[in-house]
């Protein structure tokens, strides 16, 4: 059922492998507990709350939300008759609000990059390259390493990018990107063997496939060490929501917003505006002449 389940999401829902994965994960981590959880009632389900007593609210709510969706499924397929996810633990999560750079230390982490970069070493030109297309398009770690070389285009200052379930869009590049990416497509051979024929813009050190995830992850923070910022504050993400925030910040409109994220849902894009109400809160009790002294 469980496998079913998976093969609806991607085939209806056009869910993202890495969406598939999770969903595997905490089906799995529920199957653990219940056996199969296709056949678990009530009872097996008022279960859970001690058993995953111990993870994270937001990581409870996740498999709940999982549970939730999987019976859902079987109903609508008929293959159950009732629906027992309301003996699943409540949980009210809230969003935390995103890890942040600020500005300077962004330019302290490009500062670096741009260092490493100044002669024609590959793969410190890919890291900046890498690096301005985070901060400066907004783009997903996936997003970023699985571009193909036909997603540049040589006049346009765009970027062709499939995100989340497939969806299409166009991103723009900026200035200091776009050279970056000119100086990469130049020495993008230099790498080893079957770089310079792959159709990828990040190609792995194979003749196929591209630059992963965690080898992306692991780049910025060594980057993040010789910039002198703390490497467990920098990802990929951390790095986008900088982009969003900074956005938003210079008076950038929130569905503007929505469409250079890929975000299907503006409620997802809104986390922003937390993040924004926040840094003014903290600018005024800094600033104000009464922060120090409200009864003054």
């Amino acid at each position: 059922m469980i496998e079913r389940f998976l093969a609806m999401l991607a085939a209806e829902r056009g869910a993202a492998a890495n969406t598939l994965a999770a969903y595997r994960r905490d089906l799995e981590a529920a199957r653990e507990v219940l056996g199969d959880p296709g056949q678990a009632d009530v009872a097996a389900l008022e279960m859970l709350g001690e058993a995953w007593s111990a993870l994270a609210p937001s990581s409870l709510a996740r498999r709940c939300s999982a549970l939730r969706q999987f019976y859902g499924f079987l109903q609508d397929e008929g293959i159950r008759s009732d629906d027992p996810s309301p003996a699943l633990p409540k949980v009210r999560a809230r969003r935390p609000l995103p890890r942040l750079l600020s500005r300077a230390e962004v330019e302290r982490f490009l500062n670096a990059a741009e260092t490493d970069a100044k002669g024609d070493d590959p793969a410190a030109v890919r890291l900046l390259t890498l690096l301005e297309l985070l901060y400066g398009s907004g783009l997903r770690a996936t997003e970023l390493v699985s571009l193909p070389l036909a997603a540049v285009p040589r006049d346009a200052p765009f970027l062709h990018v499939t995100g989340k379930g497939g969806q299409q869009r166009m991103v723009p590049v900026s200035t200091r990107a776009r050279q970056a990416l000119s100086r990469w497509l130049v020495v993008r051979g230099g790498l080893g063997e079957g770089r310079s024929t792959s159709r990828l813009l990040f190609p792995s050190s194979g003749k196929t496939g591209h630059l992963t995830r965690v080898r992306l992850f692991q780049l910025l923070r060594d980057l993040a060490v010789r910039a002198d910022i703390d490497p467990q504050r920098v990802s990929p993400h951390v790095l986008r929501h900088a982009f969003a925030t900074h956005l938003l910040e210079g008076g950038a409109d929130l569905r503007v917003l929505q469409t250079l994220l890929g975000h299907a849902d503006i409620a997802t894009t809104q986390i922003y505006t937390h993040v924004d109400s926040a840094r003014l809160v903290e600018l005024v009790n800094a600033r104000h002449p009464l922060a120090g002294n409200p009864f003054a």
